[in-house]
């Protein structure tokens, strides 16, 4: 039941449906309400809500997940008319591959290797890639196909081919793996990705049939910062907020969805790089900078700055002394500043008595000092105005280094008004 549009295009660390259903139910919201995901990832809030038939808007900062929400929640494609476009456009890119000497087919290609002129990625583009991400072969039929849909950004079916291509690039066609971080895996010589593709647009094209009848419900995402959210809606216009920001830990979001970005272009060099990290709330130490002032928003928390001098003490005491270890105390007090610039930018926009819900985990990444984020983030939003309502368990994680079972919880809040 939840695979229809959220199984287009998935992130790896997004939480499930069913949590949505089940705050939206609890918060009696219903087709007059606005639902709110401020940090929209890959969609699970705002395409459930359509699903529920509740208008809902998301916002995020990051390229590749906001292409994905902002297709995932658009049902109008034609189901057949769509397949015969992408039929249409397979065949252009198979002429194109038979011309070069190049098959779809990894078991045709024996010979493919000797290809003198396969094509690749700018020197400096290919240098914001994982060595060993993605095989020549896969690689040049990938950037045929690129080519081709390049031809037809006017189609009403763009997006969503691009998006069948994103799902596929990390592990089908390329050679990631996910484990607690992104890597490279088993690297494969050739891929399918013609064939491979297709098979995904026939998939989602199955899926618009279906989801074609609820159309109706008004859903979107929008590119910004949540921390300046208060610019980009309506004052008091949101009823409700369900979404799951990040927690202070290692996780870099846009390292997790490099290649695909990079493939698509929606990631050009390392300045562009830098200016997307820089609108992002600081959740771990490959997206802090110099002039970063948002600790200066918890600096009277006490139990905020204890727990990063904490962390500061161990990593003393450890002599550990990389340039990552040295801002992870920086970084869990810039981490609960952005949240609390977040917090209050959002009271701008929500209705008076408007129910949150916030998913975030427990963690102990930073020299295995326990960060309890709910906890302190209810903390931050309090003093922001906002109330608490409670903290749900959500579920346990069991947590390798220290062997400590990790809670992950939904904070509860309430904005008086």
């Amino acid at each position: 039941m939840d695979r229809p549009a959220h199984d287009w295009y998935r992130f790896v660390l997004s939480f499930p449906p069913h949590l949505v259903r089940d705050y939206a139910d609890r918060f009696e919201l219903n087709s007059d309400s606005l639902l709110l995901d401020p940090f929209c990832g890959t969609g699970t809030t705002i395409v459930e809500g359509k699903k529920l038939g509740i208008p809902a808007a998301g916002i995020e900062a990051v390229p590749m997940p906001l292409l994905a929400s902002q297709t995932k929640v658009d049902w109008g494609p034609n189901p057949e008319h769509l397949k015969a476009h992408a039929q249409k456009v397979a065949e252009r890119v198979l002429a194109v591959l038979e011309s070069e000497g190049v098959s779809d087919d990894p078991e045709e290609n024996q010979d493919a290797g000797s290809v003198a002129n396969l094509r690749s990625l700018p020197e400096k583009t290919a240098k914001l890639l994982l060595k060993g991400s993605i095989s020549p072969l896969p690689l040049h039929k990938v950037l045929v196909l690129l080519e081709v849909l390049e031809t037809e950004t006017n189609s009403p079916y763009y997006r969503h081919e691009l998006l069948a291509l994103a799902k596929l690039l990390p592990s089908e066609i390329g050679n990631l793996r996910f484990g607690p971080e992104v890597g490279v895996g088993v690297i494969k010589r050739d891929a399918p990705v013609v064939s491979a593709w297709l098979n995904q647009i026939w998939r989602m094209a199955n899926d618009l049939g279906a989801l074609s009848a609820m159309n109706e419900t008004r859903a979107k995402a929008l590119a910004g910062d949540a921390r300046e959210i208060g610019r980009l809606m309506a004052p008091q216009s949101v009823d409700a907020v369900i979404c799951s920001p990040p927690y202070p830990n290692e996780k870099d979001y846009l390292r997790i969805v490099r290649l695909e970005s990079v493939l698509l272009g929606l990631i050009d060099d390392k300045p562009h790089l830098r200016t997307l990290k820089q609108r992002l709330v600081r959740s771990n130490t490959r997206g802090v900078y110099k002039d970063d002032e948002d600790d200066d928003w918890v600096r009277s928390n006490r139990n905020i700055n204890r727990v990063a001098d904490e962390i500061e003490s161990r990593r003393i005491s450890l002599g550990k002394d990389s340039g990552f270890e040295r801002a992870y105390h920086r970084v869990t007090k810039l981490y609960f500043g952005g949240m609390a610039r977040h917090f209050q930018s959002l009271s701008k926009i929500l209705k008076s008595g408007a129910r949150l819900a916030y998913v975030v985990g427990d963690q102990a990444s930073y020299l295995r000092v326990m960060i309890r984020t709910a906890k302190l983030l209810a903390e931050v939003a309090i003093s922001q105005g906002y109330e608490v309502e409670g903290i749900d368990l959500f579920r346990t994680r069991h947590a390798t280094a220290t062997g400590e079972q990790l809670r992950e919880e939904v904070l509860l809040l309430r904005w008086p008004g």
